[in-house]
C-alpha cells in the first residue's frame, strides 16, 4: 500500500526486543546510513577513474539504541554473544490530497546484530541519563504498510529495494 497523500509525522512508535515491548526507550532512534562499498575503476577507455558501486555490500552499519535511563531492557541488549532482534513498529500520519483527510500507514524497521558498545551515560539529580547500546547489524528491514521497501541480510546474502531481489542474477550465476 502506497502513500496517496503527503506524508506528516511518525504519529507513534513503540520498541520490541524479540517480541517483548521495551520500556524506557527515548523518542528518538536514528536509523543508519547505508554506505556502499566501492572499487576504483581506470583504465584504457575511461577519462581518469571512478568509484564502482559493488551491488550489496555495504560498510559497517551501526544502530544506536537510546535509553532515557538504565533498564532491564537496556542490560538485556548488552551480552557480546547474543543477537538482539530489535524491531520498530510505529505509525505514518499523512494527509490524503484527494479527501483531505488524516490517515495512517504502519511503518516496521528490523534489526539484528550484536551489542558493540554501551554507552551507560550520566547520574545526574532530576535528569535523564542519556545511556544507549550501538549495536553492529547484520540485518535491517524496513516496510511500510506491507511492502517490503529495503532488506539487506549481510550473513545470508540478500538485498531487496521495492520488493525487487538486487542480487538473483549474482545468485544464478555463482
Amino acid at each position: 500500500m502506497a502513500v496517496t497523500g503527503i506524508p506528516e509525522v511518525v504519529h507513534d512508535f513503540n520498541t520490541y526486543n524479540t517480541g517483548k515491548k521495551q520500556v524506557g526507550v527515548t523518542g528518538e532512534v536514528a536509523l543508519p546510513d547505508l554506505e556502499a562499498l566501492t572499487a576504483s575503476v581506470s583504465g584504457a577507455g575511461i577519462l581518469g577513474e571512478y568509484e564502482a558501486v559493488v551491488a550489496g555490500h555495504f560498510s559497517s552499519l551501526e544502530q544506536e539504541v537510546p535509553f532515557r535511563v538504565v533498564n532491564k531492557d537496556f542490560f538485556d541488549m548488552i551480552a557480546p554473544t547474543k543477537a538482539v532482534d530489535l524491531t520498530l513498529r510505529g505509525a505514518i500520519q499523512y494527509t490524503d490530497q484527494a479527501t483531505q483527510n488524516t490517515n495512517y500507514m504502519g511503518l516496521r524497521v528490523v534489526f539484528r546484530g550484536k551489542c558493540k558498545k554501551v554507552k551507560p551515560g550520566t547520574v545526574k539529580l532530576h535528569d535523564v541519563m542519556d545511556a544507549s547500546v550501538t549495536l553492529e547489524l547484520t540485518y535491517i528491514l524496513i516496510e511500510m504498510g506491507d511492502e517490503k521497501k529495503l532488506e539487506l541480510d549481510k550473513l545470508n546474502p540478500k538485498y531487496v529495494v521495492n520488493g525487487v531481489d538486487q542480487l538473483a542474477k549474482v545468485r544464478a550465476l555463482t
